[in-house]
């Protein structure tokens, strides 16, 4: 099933309370184990994407599995892909914290404020 995850950039020297105006919504397939479900976005891939908001900026693109893992890649065509640390194993569950590299090569962490 494909779920709405919402990330929300988390508690950093760049911002000291966090943020729920900066971040990302993924449609992603989760099992019930709160794990990306890799048969499930097989399946659905044309469905399984991305929209980050970031302050008045918003991009959007498809998530993608590559060799090295879960990549976040914007569209059009658009620019460096921007890697999940270690979703193959990571739940996505409301509390939890995730990392993505960004495409300005800075990683930074976000906590899931919701699925649904």
């Amino acid at each position: 099933m494909i779920r709405t995850v919402r990330l929300e950039v988390a508690r950093s020297h760049e911002f000291p309370e966090g943020s729920a105006s900066h971040g990302y919504e993924l449609h992603v397939p989760l099992t019930e184990a709160a794990t990306i479900d890799r048969e499930g976005w097989q399946l659905h891939r044309e469905r399984c994407s991305f929209r980050r908001f970031w302050g008045d900026e918003e991009t959007s693109g498809d998530l993608r599995h590559r060799a090295h893992g879960w990549v976040l890649s914007a569209r059009p065509g658009g620019g460096t892909d921007e890697a999940i640390f270690r979703a193959d194993t990571h739940r996505f569950a409301v509390g939890e914290y995730v990392s993505i590299k960004e495409q300005d090569g800075v990683t930074r962490t976000f906590r899931i404020a919701a699925v649904v």
